[in-house]
């Protein structure tokens, strides 16, 4: 388990009310994602995932005026289905090295009573990473993507 540093990482918790499987499936099916990955006006066009160790994740997101931003592919680091889920844009997919990075992505997903305790673990290769990532609205644009998240694992039936 990754120990949380305060120079490099940023965490984010939220109680969802919703089971893991549900926020688990949000995660991983592509159609699911793209509903709430990204803080309106901006939109998920793409996803690419499989859910295993070396798999790819990749996302493209586009803004109002239909511009795409897309990214090089990440690769999954480990999946745990309904309780784990981490990813880096450090490593391409099949954990080939790649020239540049900026996070590791650790998603958690602890059941507490009928819901889910969610703690995204956001780990940064420097303080200045760390700080530009949280400039550029980390906790309100990961905050807003997370209450997304919760109200669309809640409508789902498992």
């Amino acid at each position: 388990m990754t120990v949380f540093d305060p120079d490099t990482d940023l965490i984010l918790e939220r109680q969802i009310a919703a089971p893991p499987s549900s926020v688990w499936r949000c995660w991983t099916d592509p159609e699911l994602l793209k509903q709430w990955f990204c803080p309106p006006p901006y939109s998920v066009v793409e996803v690419e995932i499989d859910p295993q160790p070396g798999g790819i994740f990749r996302t493209v997101m586009a803004g109002p005026d239909g511009q795409s931003f897309e990214e090089p592919a990440g690769c999954i680091l480990r999946a745990e289905i309904d309780r784990f889920l981490s990813f880096t844009d450090a490593l391409a997919p099949g954990f080939r090295p790649r020239s540049s990075g900026f996070m590791t992505a650790l998603i958690s997903f602890e059941p507490i009573g009928t819901g889910t305790h969610y703690t995204a673990h956001v780990c940064h290769g420097s303080p200045q990473d760390r700080k530009r990532h949280e400039d550029m609205g980390f906790f309100d644009g990961w905050g807003t993507v997370t209450d997304q998240l919760g109200h669309l694992a809640q409508s789902l039936k498992n």
